[in-house]
């Protein structure tokens, strides 16, 4: 039997009727989920102002607090005779009858170019209206709080200081009242819990001067 030539089986094969360009199947477009909030297509990120949920949608979280940092300085001046303390007092905003009085060691930030020894001098001062000299430092304690939509972490350097003259008198519109109080009597009348411990740990022989 005569072999058949080449040109009888050609390379390129005809399809069967089920596979030509008709059964090429099209590839199906994938549908989104119905629960699935679309993209924004800019910047690829969901856009939570669209509803995932009937009856629901997803609220954006609130940016951070900012956050700043405040030093400042003050401290508690002794009097010329050693027996009594200086405190500033404001008023306390959140009692109704505004007759309570928050009492507190004077102090205040540090500004540009100046040591915490000579903010500290400055803003006794400038709270209260007597001149005075360190003679040592209490330490130093650091708070959080907000203010203004901003988490404040404030440091503030302690001091103790002797009176050297001046005329009591509290800061226009910083400061309501300013008084001398018995020293033993300090620790009492502090209105905020890290002031009462600085105080608490310099025993009032310590602070006065005197010997036990």
């Amino acid at each position: 039997m005569a072999k058949a030539s080449p040109e009888h089986y050609p390379y390129v094969m005809n399809p069967a009727p089920s596979a030509g360009s008709e059964g090429i199947k099209k590839k199906r477009r994938r549908k989104r989920p119905a629960h699935r909030a679309p993209q924004n297509h800019t910047s690829g990120e969901v856009d939570t102002t669209t509803p995932v949920k009937k009856g629901k949608s997803v609220t954006p979280k609130p940016p951070y607090a900012k956050r700043v940092d405040e030093i400042s300085a003050g401290g508690l001046v002794i009097n010329e005779t050693k027996t009594q303390g200086l405190l500033i007092g404001r008023r306390d905003h959140k009692d109704a009858t505004g007759k309570r009085i928050l009492w507190s060691l004077p102090k205040g930030h540090i500004e540009e170019g100046e040591t915490p020894e000579q903010a500290a001098i400055r803003e006794v001062a400038e709270e209260t209206g007597i001149t005075s000299e360190i003679e040592r430092s209490l330490g130093v304690i650091d708070f959080w709080f907000m203010a203004g939509g901003k988490r404040i972490h404030k440091t503030v350097h302690h001091f103790q200081f002797k009176e050297t003259g001046g005329l009591l008198a509290p800061q226009e519109s910083e400061v309501d009242e300013v008084g001398w109080f018995p020293l033993n009597e300090i620790i009492g009348l502090l209105a905020y819990p890290d002031e009462k411990k600085l105080i608490a740990r310099t025993k009032a022989t310590e602070i006065s001067g005197t010997s036990e």
